[in-house]
């Protein structure tokens, strides 16, 4: 038995839960596994964080935080911050991206997320004290991802130190666009494989999972997280109601800014799922993820449309034309 197994089951036991089956429930892109307990009625998930790569109490804030505000993200059941182990009130099966495969109401199903959205970016209490800053260093060093692991991969040579310099400016010029829409919560990665629908009233039917990354960030960030899906192709019709929802939940908002906004982190986040998911082929033996690539790259090029990424546009055009963004091999 490994030291891991051995620290997971004196945990389970502490917590009353140690003669639980234990089964996978889910793995991410991270360290991070689940696995759900079950004990006669009860049930459970066990969230394994390993240190030092992962570390619980952002999760355990943000938790918190969420109750606060009377949505539902998993309860905490009982705590090893040092050894980076969770256990979590179980949401049951039904995430969003089991209901669409069955079929279920695409509209509804958004609404209430998009929903959600609203209500956390109209409430002026949605950033707890203490939460990080999507700063331009953070949004940076994501954006950079794509020069770092996706160029080399498919273009075979590392990518010059000067055309690197060229591009960071380029991201730095650009960050104040995104940030001229009013900050809120920013869960980060808030899509369709993070969201549930529960048997709650109102909101708190949209269950919230793996928002341990949240930041206090420009609130188009996650609208746009959910609409412009890395995983899944979404309708343009569908998005553009779901856009105009939001929008009218906020009638304060400047609508060209915050398109603008929404283009240049559209832009950013793409960037980094590229790089992202070519990391995780080549660095981590994932390569699963590169099936995703061409539809990332779609919604990367609508984003560089608008007027504002022109030069953004103009520094790929160069250095990644549009005959080399192609799947890396793993």
């Amino acid at each position: 038995m490994s030291d891991r197994e051995t620290l997971i089951r004196q945990f389970l036991a502490r917590a009353g839960w140690g003669e639980a089956r234990r089964g996978r429930l889910a793995g991410d892109a991270s360290f991070r596994h689940y696995d759900r307990l079950a004990e006669g009625e009860r049930r459970a998930v066990l969230m394994d964080a390993p240190p030092p790569k992962e570390k619980v109490m952002p999760f355990i804030a943000v938790a918190m935080h969420l109750e606060r505000l009377n949505l539902s993200a998993p309860r905490l059941l009982a705590v090893d911050i040092e050894n980076g182990l969770l256990l979590l009130e179980d949401l049951g099966d039904d995430t969003y991206t089991r209901l669409l495969a069955a079929g279920a109401d695409e509209d509804s199903l958004y609404a209430l997320a998009v929903d959600v959205l609203a209500r956390i970016a109209a409430d002026p209490q949605a950033i707890p004290l203490g939460l990080p800053a999507y700063d331009d260093i953070r949004l940076l060093s994501e954006a950079g991802l794509l020069t770092e692991w996706y160029m080399p991969a498919v273009l075979g040579r590392e990518i010059a130190a000067a055309a690197r310099a060229e591009y960071e400016a380029v991201w730095r010029g650009l960050f104040p666009i995104a940030r001229a829409v009013p900050d809120t919560l920013v869960l980060r990665d808030f899509h369709v494989d993070n969201l549930m629908r529960l048997d709650r009233p109102g909101l708190a039917a949209c269950g919230l999972l793996d928002f341990q990354d949240a930041v206090a960030g420009p609130l188009t960030y996650d609208l746009m997280s959910l609409l412009e899906d890395a995983r899944r192709d979404i309708d343009p019709a569908l998005a553009g109601r779901m856009t105009e929802r939001f929008l009218a939940q906020l009638p304060g908002l400047d609508r060209p800014a915050f398109e603008a906004s929404w283009a240049v982190l559209a832009a950013q986040r793409h960037a980094k799922v590229i790089g992202i998911f070519t990391r995780l082929a080549r660095r981590d033996g994932k390569p699963n993820y590169l099936v995703h690539i061409p539809r990332v790259w779609r919604l990367l090029e609508a984003a560089l449309a608008h007027p504002a990424l022109a030069p953004l546009a103009a520094w790929l055009d160069r250095h990644l034309p549009p005959e080399t963004r192609t799947v890396p091999t793993p």
